[in-house]
């Protein structure tokens, strides 16, 4: 988690033109889902797809980016979270462009005829093991309800030709997500590897696919130098959002 959360009477996260409230929601605002809000291309989306939603934090920072061009879905599965994300889209500033759907994405997916150029997901990674405090926790943080193969399924099902699927994944269980994407007949196109500091391995990786197949464009960010502050990478991503940067 950031420094950068600020502490208030509401329980959330506030942001330089956004506050996100996260109290009823199983996964709290975090790094992982500020940096990929912030990383995924955007460049000529006019529709955009954020699958998980919880508490809307990636639909407002894409709303954020797109200045206006964009209309964003925004599918949530549980009931508390999703009232908590509307809630969060209404008190914004771009609640005529985003629309939150409480719903599983699966059934969702089918219902759907459009098709968008951007489809983000913070997506669950563990397996079924150690329970977790709520029945809500467990559906954000493990696979069970929405698994890997499920995720890229529905997303091709969405997807336009030159869309990108973008995700936010631990090290670990990137690898494993590359194969079963490339399985599917995705395509890698961007893929950044994230490093607390410039001598420890990665520990997050973000993903970027398209049907299309193409130039694999590939980096590495270090999150803070060897002073202990935000590199001027992480700070050049994320700058627009965080309110004391």
């Amino acid at each position: 988690m950031s420094r950068h959360k600020q502490v208030l009477p509401r329980n959330g996260f506030t942001f330089k033109q956004f506050f996100v409230a996260h109290d009823r929601c199983a996964m709290k605002v975090g790094t992982d889902g500020i940096l990929l809000g912030a990383w995924a291309p955007v460049v000529n989306v006019s529709r955009i797809l954020d699958i998980g939603t919880g508490s809307g934090l990636l639909a407002l920072m894409l709303a954020q980016r797109t200045e206006g061009s964009a209309q964003i879905d925004a599918v949530e599965l549980d009931a508390d979270a999703a009232q908590q994300a509307g809630e969060n889209v209404q008190a914004s500033p771009w609640r005529e462009r985003i629309q939150v759907h409480c719903a599983d994405i699966q059934t969702w997916a089918g219902q759907q005829t459009r098709r968008y150029e951007l489809i983000i997901s913070n997506p669950p990674y563990f397996e079924k093991g150690v329970p977790c405090a709520s029945a809500e926790r467990e559906l954000a943080r493990y696979t069970a309800t929405l698994d890997h193969d499920t995720l890229l399924a529905c997303a091709s099902q969405l997807i336009t030709e030159e869309g990108f699927l973008c995700v936010v994944l631990p090290e670990s269980v990137g690898g494993y997500f590359v194969q079963r994407a490339l399985g599917q007949g995705w395509h890698l196109r961007f893929r950044t590897d994230v490093a607390e500091a410039e001598m420890k391995l990665p520990h997050r990786v973000l993903l970027g696919f398209s049907p299309t197949a193409g130039d694999l464009f590939s980096e590495r960010l270090v999150i803070r130098g060897p002073d202990q502050r935000y590199s001027d990478a992480f700070c050049g991503l994320t700058r627009a959002f965080y309110l004391f940067m």
